[in-house]
């Protein structure tokens, strides 16, 4: 399964949204891969009874395009939108 890094508390604690399954994991801040940034997207999977979480670069890239490419809409949409006072 595929979740993305919300947010990290307190520097100890990790929360991980898993969308298809609805679930919100919390682990040790420390359990997470080197690199690992908030909206860092990763690969979960059960391993020896315990949940492995391995970073899964390649949706992170496609996310943060497909972010920043909305963004670019909205503000182009936004700077045609502007009314005109009489």
């Amino acid at each position: 399964m595929k979740g993305i890094l919300d947010r990290i508390e307190d520097d100890l604690y990790a929360v991980i949204l898993v969308e298809e399954e609805r679930l919100e994991l919390i682990l040790p801040a420390n359990r997470l891969p080197t690199g690992s940034k908030v909206n860092s997207w990763f690969t979960i999977y059960a391993e020896n009874g315990q949940l492995a979480v391995t970073l899964d670069d390649e949706t992170s890239f496609i996310r943060e395009k497909q972010t920043e490419e909305l963004m670019a809409r909205l503000r182009k949409k936004k700077k045609g939108s502007r009314f005109k006072r009489k």
